[in-house]
């Protein structure tokens, strides 16, 4: 089976759904994780790093070489989409976007170049983040934008014809991330065994925002430590001796083992309590023929239907990572902001 990680910077595939891509991996699964853009405007957020002349001189390539290192962690295969990181805009009011960054892309042409990856190498499964990005950065709204496009874009013969024959992921999901429930029950889990935690600011200034539906839960406790290697082989990111590190292994297994995630479009049903990203869709040939039937209707749709909420970037108050990646992906809003297509 084939999974693929679609993610917006490099350092995002270890902070967000690392420790399943490692399970798959491990289980003999293909995983291929595809970084739209190149982080080249992500701040150094090592504070061990942050004068240290290499780094300084050619921060791209540096962020090259980590992705390299994190992916031979991970065991997975990884390609550039090629896009220019887009920065993360700070200040009120925001200043504008650089020109050419990936946000400013022209959807067409952005489209075409996940759809040209996605028939190439011929996904089953799609990840990706939700329609607010899972928090504001300019550029993990367009890789969700950019996601959907191409999901809906690659089966379809008439669309970008010269850019491989057709080829229709089955399912498309959105990471799940730091909850409010998950920070609560290892915030807890922490101060029962005696432990400072480090989520006690972020809960006490929680700001709730979009709430995402859980389909799909898991189980990868195993694989926590080679995520949190990975993590770390994105040295300019993140400080081994810093936040992310801070909760013992130990009790995120024993409290909270799981990845979760939002089934956003599927062409075959999703089970309630569903744990395989990969369930329904049978055997690798048998998910291969209806990838390539041509006559597929969608099964169900999780889409969320809401107009987005105007927000600073970071304003949540989660830690920074990758020039402003959090993780801090579907945490809680007012149910009655949000409306979820019915099942097809």
């Amino acid at each position: 089976m084939r999974l693929m990680a679609v993610h917006a910077h490099p350092d995002d595939e270890s902070s967000k759904g690392a420790a399943t891509t490692a399970k798959y991996v491990a289980e003999g699964a293909e995983v291929m994780v595809v970084s739209c853009t190149g982080g080249e405007r992500g701040d150094i957020l090592n504070e061990k790093l942050k004068h240290d002349a290499h780094i300084l001189r050619d921060i791209a390539q540096v962020r090259r070489d980590e992705m390299k290192a994190a992916q031979e962690v991970l065991g997975v295969e990884h390609t550039w989409l090629g896009f220019v990181d887009s920065g993360l805009p700070e200040g009120d009011p925001l200043p504008p976007l650089p020109d050419g960054c990936f946000a400013l892309e022209d959807i067409d042409v952005t489209t075409e170049a996940l759809v040209r990856v996605i028939r190439s190498w011929r996904p089953h499964v799609m990840t990706t983040y939700d329609e607010k990005g899972g928090y504001p950065h300019p550029d993990h709204i367009m890789c969700h934008t950019v996601s959907m496009a191409a999901f809906e874009a690659a089966g379809d013969p008439t669309r970008y014809p010269h850019a491989g024959a057709p080829w229709q992921p089955l399912k498309i999901y959105y990471n799940g991330g730091w909850s409010k429930p998950r920070l609560e029950a290892i915030h807890d889990a922490m101060l029962a065994e005696g432990l400072d935690s480090p989520y006690a600011e972020w809960l006490a200034n929680w700001k709730p925002r979009r709430s995402g539906r859980v389909t799909t839960t898991i189980a990868c406790a195993d694989h926590f430590e080679t995520r949190d290697r990975a993590l770390m082989a994105h040295a300019t990111q993140v400080d081994p001796d810093g936040f992310w590190f801070q909760v013992p292994l130990e009790i995120q297994q024993r409290v909270w083992g799981v990845e979760e995630y939002e089934a956003a479009v599927s062409y075959v049903p999703v089970a309630e309590g569903e744990d395989d990203l990969f369930a329904g869709l049978g055997s690798p040939a048998e998910a291969d023929a209806l990838a390539t039937r041509g006559d597929l209707e969608i099964a169900y749709d999780g889409r969320v239907s809401a107009e987005p909420e105007p927000q600073a970037p970071g304003a949540q108050g989660a830690p920074r990572l990758g020039g402003g990646d959090s993780s801090d992906t579907h945490v809680d809003e007012d149910e009655d902001e949000t409306t979820v297509k019915a099942d097809v």
